[in-house]
């Protein structure tokens, strides 16, 4: 670039330069000088191009569009942009606006703002729109520039723009709060902030003794915050474009935060109705964009509010949003951008809700999403395929995939229309193998979801062969990470005990590929990598345990049976379960370990806070009672196990407690002069507790404890009295 000289004419013609044209914005963007001169523009125009303050300010809104025209779709642009400390100026001039300042400047500003802010964000994640792919340096980069912008005092600076007088202003705001908002601490940052004037009453009513929480004097900071009652006065404005905006800010500040969605939820004393019938009433604008956000917006209301008890969600409200898809989704007429939307609002929707999932798959809205995935993918690969197909198509495959999978999480049945009925397997095929990371990521998620019915693995995934073609991809080393994870954890079903491709799986070199996965520093790539060894070795027979352990080591077992993080730990204590599902198993691993290493990964497993450890903890407890007399009396030898045993029993829940004491009534039968020992840790005594059903006994005296009901421990409290029954019938043996 060789403009030097700032003038309001330069600058419009280098905006109108960049626009729609990638080879002029990365010349731009390489052009640091440049990039740093209209950053300074911002706030100090240069003076000798500016002989008034019209012209000042001109020169200014123009720089704020430039630099909102190179803030997206580049790299290379977004990178000069921080190193530019492009946000910092920008809020900068908003802080210093005058109010004699045009209304055009501080919408400039604000839009700017709005859109560098936007880009950060995209880049920071979690992606609002399907998968995106970018630098670890940038990425570091881009979240030290988010939380920056999060900080109290930038929220300072343009939060109390929603009250501007100007509805432009307000909608970059909204716009800027619905696009930048992806995570738990900036939700809470924005719903916690209240305008400095308010701070300060709040402070000077406080009383000293008072926690903060306590007092709060603003009756705008009870009703969900000080941005949210702004928000929910937008949508009683005729204005669609500001309706739209408020929406979206509402959706990314109620999604997964119950105590905005309750708000929303209940009514306003100032207010004609529940801030959430007006959502719904939005869904039927004659604005399709404003339906669209309204939907999401309901959706994230529903789901957040719910959270805690998902039996409560509102199922007639949920069925507007569900109608606003169908409608989107049967249309001939609706852009795949609105398609887009449309599949990702019915995602949250329906995530990780078995009830909602069975709703849209009884009203039609699953078959949509299937004709909609396959109408736009080829099944024939041709040369031009990948080259020539629009972002936009490629955007809406993944995310009609991406809800396919969600749909079909739960449901044999749902997942048998997908296969059977709808016959989706190869578009699922050829999106695997498509260069598109988004498009693969889906595909690898939509047939973890289908591999959960154990028929359609023994058919449709072995038949067409579909399994060893992911298993390919989960090889590939230099396959992007989380395509990595999503065909591992389909992996993970693929190795189960009743599948075909277990052995072929092994053959060709699952456990190199899963060695190298446990190194990895992700965490959640760790316990797939083990969760994959589980499964392989759950009803395993005793070559594919040695050939496991050969792998995994067991010094490097015992390591991850003492893992700080409780997912690794699961998965360890899980695997040593497996290990010892049968007596040849329970002496493999006695053979294998030190005794009293042993011992304390035992505890350790009993003792911990976690629900999950205990409980595999508790099962191979279980097993190893199903061993030799010498392996039954390793566990009577270790007094601290029986200890731990008794205090897991009585903080236990019924999946833990049951294992338990089967374990117990398996060493009783064994041996019946164990009862001193028993008795002695209080065990005895916790049996016969759980025995009495009067009123629902509670056995522990530990804050974490769970009463004792009939309901919940009938199976638990029929051990129990079968082992006092057999202690009892015994009991002159004893003497």
């Amino acid at each position: 670039m060789t403009v030097r000289t700032i003038t309001t004419n330069t600058l419009k013609t280098l905006k109108n330069s960049v626009i729609g044209n990638p080879a002029a914005k990365l010349a731009l963007a390489q052009d640091t000088a440049l990039i740093q001169l209209l950053v300074n523009c911002l706030n100090h125009p240069q003076t000798s191009y500016a002989d008034t303050q019209g012209s000042h300010n001109d020169i200014r809104i123009e720089s704020a569009h430039v630099i909102a025209s190179i803030s997206y779709g580049s790299e290379v642009a977004l990178v000069s942009l921080i190193h530019a400390n492009a946000l910092h100026a920008f809020l900068l001039a908003l802080s210093n606006m005058k109010p004699h300042d045009p209304v055009q400047l501080k919408y400039a500003l604000a839009r700017g703002l709005r859109v560098l802010s936007t880009a950060i964000a995209d880049v920071v994640g979690p992606s609002q729109l399907g998968l995106r792919t970018w630098s670890p340096d940038l990425r570091s980069e881009a979240k030290v520039a988010l939380d920056y912008l999060f900080e109290f005092d930038c929220l300072d600076i343009f939060l109390p723009l929603l009250a501007d007088s100007s509805s432009q202003t307000n909608i970059a705001i909204a716009q800027l709060i619905s696009t930048t908002v992806r995570s738990e601490a900036h939700r809470n940052a924005v719903i916690e902030w209240l305008p400095p004037a308010e701070r300060s009453k709040e402070i000077k009513g406080r009383r000293g003794w008072e926690k903060k929480e306590m007092v709060n004097s603003s009756s705008l900071a009870r009703q969900g915050g000080w941005v949210v009652r702004f928000l929910v006065n937008f949508l009683q404005k005729k204005d669609i474009k500001l309706q739209e905006a408020a929406l979206g800010a509402m959706s990314s500040l109620a999604m997964e935060n119950t105590i905005v969605a309750t708000t929303l939820t209940r009514a306003w004393s100032d207010a004609v109705d529940t801030p959430l019938n007006m959502v719904l009433n939005l869904t039927k604008s004659r604005s399709a964009d404003v339906q669209l956000t309204a939907s999401l917006c309901a959706a994230h209301i529903l789901r957040a509010n719910a959270i805690h008890h998902p039996e409560s969600i509102d199922y007639s409200a949920a069925l507007n949003v569900i109608h606003v898809v169908n409608r989107v989704l049967s249309s001939s007429s609706e852009t795949p951008l609105n398609k887009i939307k449309t599949c990702y609002t019915l995602y949250h929707l329906v995530k990780d809700d078995k009830n909602l999932c069975r709703e849209v798959y009884e009203r039609g809205t699953l078959e949509k999403v299937v004709l909609l995935a396959k109408h736009i993918t080829p099944l024939e690969k041709t040369s031009e395929w990948e080259e020539d197909e629009p972002e936009s198509t490629l955007a809406l495959r993944e995310a009609t995939l991406t809800v396919i999978a969600a749909i079909s999480l739960f449901d044999d049945n749902i997942r048998r229309e997908v296969t059977d009925d709808l016959h989706l397997i190869p578009t699922i095929q050829v999106s695997l193998s498509h260069k598109n990371i988004g498009i693969r990521h889906a595909a690898c998620t939509c047939l973890r979801a289908l591999s959960r019915a154990v028929s359609i693995i023994r058919t449709n995934i072995v038949d067409s062969k579909i399994g060893m073609e992911l298993f390919a991809i989960f090889k590939k080393e230099d396959e992007d990470p989380r395509v990595t994870y999503a065909a591992l954890n389909t992996i993970c079903n693929l190795v189960i005990d009743f599948s075909p491709l277990r052995p072929k799986l092994l053959d060709q070199g699952l456990l190199p590929r899963l060695m190298q996965l446990l190194a990895s520093d992700d965490v959640s790539m760790r316990v797939g990598a083990l969760w994959a060894m589980r499964n392989t070795l759950r009803t395993s027979d005793p070559s594919t345990r040695q050939t496991v352990m050969t792998h995994l080591c067991w010094p490097r077992l015992v390591t991850l049976c003492n893992d700080s993080n409780p997912a690794i730990q699961e998965q360890a204590m899980s695997i040593l379960r497996n290990l010892a599902e049968d007596e040849e198993g329970v002496d493999y691993v006695f053979e294998s370990i030190d005794t009293e290493i042993l011992a304390n990964c035992i505890t350790s497993g009993l003792e911990s806070s976690n629900e999950d450890v205990t409980h595999h903890t508790a099962c191979f407890l279980a097993n190893i009672a199903n061993g030799s007399r010498e392996e039954q009396d390793f566990i009577f030898a270790h007094a601290h196990i029986i200890h731990a045993m008794h205090d897991c029993m009585t903080d236990a829940k019924s999946n833990t407690r049951c294992p338990l004491i089967s374990c117990i009534l398996t060493l009783v039968q064994s041996n019946v002069r164990r009862k001193h020992e028993l008795t002695e840790a209080g065990i005895i005594s916790t049996l016969r507790h759980m025995c009495d059903w009067t009123a629902g006994v509670s056995v522990s005296m530990s804050p974490r404890h769970h009463r004792i009901h009939m309901d919940e421990d009938k199976e638990a409290a029929k051990l129990a009295r079968s082992v006092l029954d057999l202690l009892e019938s015994n009991i002159e043996d004893l003497m």
